[in-house]
């Protein structure tokens, strides 16, 4: 017999690759991770890890032992989503959600769970899909809101299922009284976009590209809100998705660019939440928050001139 904690461990080394990585994820100590591994590697009577270099990393045996190890961490899950089902509120469900979903989908999903679900306990952080989607493979999170951009897909991760939430416009954004048209008379301009590696960073710069210049990005930032901040200023020029806003009216001016161009927003969950009752209403409430913002900024109508 395994126990479920070390097998735990051992399933976090093989996703991280460091001990000091694993305390870190788990909040113990890397002494307490190297003790527990090593009790874990006598209890199967065989090398689970070699040395290499400094580091460590797992044997043929090591690999065979993780691989199960996330077969059981997903058994465990499905039975106390059943168990969670006969007694319900037992565990709360950890949402991670980038940035733009927090801002404008979290207090209106929260509204509509403190109606369906009163006695669910909802844990959230705003968290880069990137990480989300490794983390909810990890099992920090039960649930992650993220997105793809146009020709931008992110990669799919054993384990995990995809719902698609709804598709968020992405819309050029200047200065109130520029006087600019469209992206080409933008390409003298300082840009403000995220991070290098991201895969809204890679969409702007290839839409800059298709206009025929390469942006000079001055400012990169993970926050849209200080994107929102230096375009409003006049100190940069950006492109933003409509949930920034959150239902605000923006204190930019908004472009639409050429086949006005949408990101697809989808949640993942972990294919052995599917027994958790409460995982799924929480999907539903942050759909229906999604639908109920872009019906209203429909029925609005977001002014701009088009590209």
């Amino acid at each position: 017999m395994f126990e479920l904690r070390r097998l735990r461990m051992l399933h976090e080394f093989a996703l991280r690759g460091t001990l000091a990585a694993v305390a870190e994820a788990l909040s113990y100590s890397p002494s307490t991770i190297s003790q527990q591994l090593d009790q874990l590697e006598k209890d199967a009577a065989v090398p689970l890890f070699v040395a290499d270099g400094r580091r460590l990393r797992l044997t043929e045996h090591g690999e065979l032992l993780a691989a199960y190890a996330e077969r059981a961490l997903d058994e465990d899950e499905r039975v106390r989503g059943e168990l969670e089902a006969l007694r319900p509120g037992a565990a709360p469900v950890r949402v991670a959600l980038m940035q733009t979903a927090a801002l404008a989908l979290l207090p209106d999903a929260l509204a509509l769970l403190a109606a369906r679900e009163p006695d669910l306990r909802l844990e959230a952080a705003a968290v880069p899909p990137e990480e989300g989607l490794f983390e909810l493979s990890a099992r920090r999170f039960d649930l992650v809101v993220a997105e793809q951009y146009p020709g931008h897909t992110r990669a799919h991760r054993d384990g995990l299922t995809r719902r698609i939430l709804g598709r968020d416009p992405i819309r050029l954004a200047v200065p109130r009284g520029d006087r600019a048209r469209g992206l080409r008379d933008l390409a003298d301009r300082p840009w403000v976009l995220e991070p290098e590696g991201t895969a809204a960073r890679q969409w702007a710069v290839q839409q800059c590209r298709a206009a025929g210049f390469e942006p000079d990005v001055r400012y990169a930032l993970p926050d849209l809100t200080a994107h929102v901040g230096l375009v409003a200023a006049g100190r940069a020029v950006a492109m933003l998705p409509d949930l920034v806003w959150a239902g605000a009216r923006p204190p930019v001016r908004t472009i639409t660019l050429p086949d006005a161009p949408t990101r697809e927003v989808f949640v993942a969950t972990r294919a052995a939440s599917g027994t958790r009752r409460r995982v799924g209403a929480v999907v539903d409430a942050l759909a229906d928050a999604l639908t109920a913002r872009t019906s209203a900024v429909a029925g609005g109508g977001r002014g701009g001139a088009s590209a």
